[in-house]
């Protein structure tokens, strides 16, 4: 491999949320989801080139970005992205809750299948909408979709918007084109709009391919927003940039009218560079060895929970590089667990209580660290769960 993702970059005293939010230096991060890997070099170039022009004012997107945006996702998904259909924004949570917004500018109900990503329910709150859960099922080691639970859900008159997650955090599954088909189908029954968060498109594991949804159906595509962004994949979350991606005129209409109200458009001249330089060869590069690495890690943890930690199962990592396991064997909360975690075994990982209905008895693990990093976490849950007479 070119790059070298066993290297160990300290963090610690540079700013880093994942690192300096606990102000015990003891204390290992597996919990806020950013990479301790060193970016793509070509990302880097762009952002140090930037940097030397030496003057930072208000940013132009030229037509290289579109470019660059159409060309990546019709070469590396197949998806064919029209130009008109890109609205550049500084950040997917913004993107989200500008979302929200647009559909429910009073409030009111949203679906979700939880568990899901914890800003979704923190945009909701924060717009004054109810989640109204349809939550996943739980097959051994994997998740499917309750159907069913969804389309009683949809059926409701007071929801015309779902928040979907594609691939899904937390429990990293890339969903099927048969399962995105029939959510945007019973979507469309019901006059629901689907918000699609796809960050993690590009955080496959080999043999795996993300299914954008626009992609599921042309009809389904018209009733969807899909917010994308390189800022996950190629961990630079620090330089604000995304877009959505919304094929029909209406839609787009209203949502930009929101995006201009909330001042979420506009990114920045180092977000702009960033993004054309992470959607080219050297990004691709880059980001196929971080997938083979990330894979890797997670065999490497699947194996050592399976012969030392077996009351402790993992589910299976199809997507993203975020770990879903199952501590229900400790019998307490999850909240309860991570801050004794926290406290005795100095490792932090989030509690599955974050994502909603479904996350209590479970924790998600970082595992986008350099091996050694993820080795010592490990020794350090085994050694307290031993500790607790558990294994």
């Amino acid at each position: 491999m070119r790059y070298d993702f066993d290297r160990i970059v300290p963090r610690r005293g540079t700013g880093s949320l994942k690192w300096d939010a606990c102000p015990e230096p003891e204390v290992l991060p597996f919990w806020v989801a950013d990479m301790d890997f060193i970016t793509a070099e070509p990302i880097r170039e762009a952002l140090i080139q930037r940097a030397q022009h030496g003057i930072y004012g208000y940013a132009a997107i030229p037509d290289a970005y579109y470019d660059a945006v159409i060309r990546w996702f019709e070469s590396r998904h197949g998806w064919k992205i029209e130009r008109e259909w890109i609205l550049p924004v500084t950040g997917v949570i913004p993107a989200l809750s500008a979302s929200i917004a647009t559909y429910m500018p009073q409030g009111g109900k949203v679906l979700v299948q939880s568990p899901a990503y914890n800003h979704f329910f923190i945009s909701l709150e924060q717009n004054g909408c109810e989640a109204v859960s349809a939550e996943l099922i739980r097959v051994g080691d994997t998740y499917r979709m309750d159907f069913d639970a969804l389309e009683e859900k949809a059926s409701d008159p007071e929801i015309s918007l779902m928040v979907l997650c594609n691939p899904q955090n937390p429990v990293g599954r890339i969903w099927s084109r048969d399962e995105l088909r029939r959510v945007g189908e019973i979507c469309l029954k019901h006059g629901v709009t689907v918000v699609s968060d796809e960050i993690h498109c590009e955080l496959a594991a080999p043999c795996r391919a993300y299914v954008p949804f626009a992609t599921v159906g042309e009809e389904i595509a018209r009733n969807s927003i899909i917010c994308v962004s390189p800022t996950k994949p190629f961990n630079m979350a620090g330089v604000k940039i995304a877009n959505m991606v919304i094929p029909d005129p209406d839609i787009r209409e209203r949502v930009h009218k929101t995006v201009e109200q909330r001042e979420i458009g506009g990114p920045g001249p180092f977000g702009i560079d960033a993004l054309q330089a992470a959607y080219s060869a050297g990004g691709a590069e880059w980001l196929d060895e971080l997938n083979v690495y990330i894979s890797d890690n997670y065999e490497f943890m699947r194996d050592y929970i399976q012969k030392y930690l077996p009351a402790f199962p993992v589910m299976k990592l199809e997507g993203t590089y975020l770990v879903w396991m199952d501590c229900s064997a400790f019998g307490m909360t999850s909240k309860e667990l991570e801050d004794t975690l926290k406290a005795e075994a100095k490792i932090w990982l989030n509690a599955g209580t974050m994502y909603g209905p479904g996350g209590e008895g479970y924790m998600r693990w970082n595992i986008a660290c350099p091996r050694a990093t993820l080795e010592e976490g490990l020794r350090r849950f085994r050694a307290f769960a031993e500790k607790a007479g558990i294994r």
